[in-house]
């Protein structure tokens, strides 16, 4: 038996030592530096308390303040980067969101302005579970419940509005490839009426999601891969292309035109360098530059920075936009009470538009989908009508309440 647990409330470490106690085979810990919270419980102190004990691990102390050491200095670089849980809550009993989630949702509810709604939001991923029947939350199932409670809260949606049937909901993607039994059955099913809500018909027969999946040419599959992204690819890069092939294609794209940024020092990555400070990138063994920023100056007339820099000792100068020069332009926002006017669920990026204008509808058609944050949604029509005009278009970023798209009567 392998156990792993966050130390997201107070009885996190007592629990593993319980599970050592009763002969558990394995057990996670992090390095003291790293421990807490919504990560595992720390290691040195397990160590400690079981020192002397039959099942003693003979951890070397020293060594692990040592690798804890230096880990308490790597975690200072990406400090913005943490959740604002400050300690242990007995609320994950309310909830039981698993702690990697917990640090998920909360970034996830911070991005789409929700931050200071996150006691509505982990109440309604209380609902939401059970709503879907008492679920195992592991990933990728928790997400799939934080979706959906991100979803109610940032429209104002309770778990009644959700479970009547006469209410057209807009489900998240993630939420309808969960009730298509995609990511597997739980052992008694989904409830059968959200199901049917969900699907717009019927649930299907619980099958095993592998028998389902196309098979795939790897050979065929590479190729065409590797035209998309314009290098080769390992067997790796390959998986993580069938497994996201969005995701690798932005992340190929972004090495493209920025070359690979692992090679930068974690500080000049996340805050840039100071004046007058120097820092060595390693390319390649034996190849390493160092470059050295001599100073700034604004370019206000072309919304522009000109950096003045030393490579290897020579001069070089780039002009960079000003950061946030290229600003979203406001959009129009969608009137409140107004059933005509398709508004945005959330802040996002959109996907795909289905509808043009002049085209008429029927209530359930697909209008567009949007994505926020790793979870997209479809919208469809609440009811039948003409596509008056639409104000988006794919890969346009919007906000809350943005009017994405007018309907009129048919």
């Amino acid at each position: 038996m392998h156990f792993h647990t966050h130390d997201t409330s107070w009885a996190a470490a007592a629990s593993v030592l319980a599970e050592i106690d009763a002969g558990c085979d394995a057990v996670d810990a992090a390095m003291d530096a790293m421990s807490g919270l919504t990560s595992q419980p720390n290691l040195g102190s397990i160590a400690a308390a079981l020192a002397g004990d039959a099942r003693d691990p003979m951890l070397d102390r020293d060594a692990l303040d040592d690798v804890s050491h230096y880990w308490e200095g790597v975690r200072r670089y990406y400090a913005p980067f943490e959740s604002d849980i400050r300690a242990g809550t007995s609320d994950v009993y309310r909830h039981e969101m698993p702690g990697g989630q917990y640090t998920n949702l909360r970034e996830q509810a911070r991005a789409l302005g929700l931050e200071h709604r996150w006691p509505e939001v982990s109440r309604a991923y209380a609902d939401v579970n059970r709503m879907f029947g008492d679920i195992v939350k592991v990933t990728p199932t928790s997400k799939v419940v934080g979706d959906l409670a991100l979803f109610m809260v940032a429209n104002d949606l309770s778990p009644a509005d959700i479970e009547d049937p006469q209410r057209e909901v807009a489900f998240p993607e993630s939420v309808i490839s969960l009730f298509r039994g995609e990511l597997g059955f739980p052992p008694d099913g989904f409830p059968q009426a959200l199901s049917r809500k969900v699907l717009k018909g019927e649930p299907p027969e619980p099958y095993r999601p592998g028998d389902r999946i196309e098979p795939v040419e790897l050979d065929a599959v590479r190729a065409q891969a590797e035209k998309e992204v314009g290098h080769r690819l390992d067997d790796q890069a390959l998986a993580a292309y069938l497994m996201y092939p969005k995701v690798y294609r932005d992340f190929a794209a972004h090495q493209r035109q920025y070359g690979d940024v692992a090679v930068l020092p974690t500080p000049a990555f996340f805050y840039g360098m100071s004046e007058r400070e120097e820092i060595a990138v390693d390319l390649d063994r034996g190849k390493t530059l160092i470059v050295r920023l001599l100073g700034t100056a604004d370019d206000e007339e072309e919304d522009e920075v000109k950096v003045f820099f030393e490579l290897n000792g020579q001069p070089r100068q780039v002009r960079v936009p000003r950061a946030g020069a290229a600003r979203r332009a406001q959009r129009v926002q969608a009137e409140e009470g107004n059933p005509w006017h398709v508004p945005a669920p959330m802040p996002g990026m959109i996907v795909t538009v289905s509808v043009r204008a002049g085209q008429s509808l029927r209530a359930g058609d697909p209008l567009l989908s949007i994505e926020a944050m790793k979870m997209e949604t479809q919208l469809r029509a609440e009811r039948d009508g003409v596509v008056k005009s639409v104000h988006v278009k794919p890969g346009e970023t919007v906000a809350a309440k943005d009017l994405l798209i007018e309907l009129a009567a048919g």
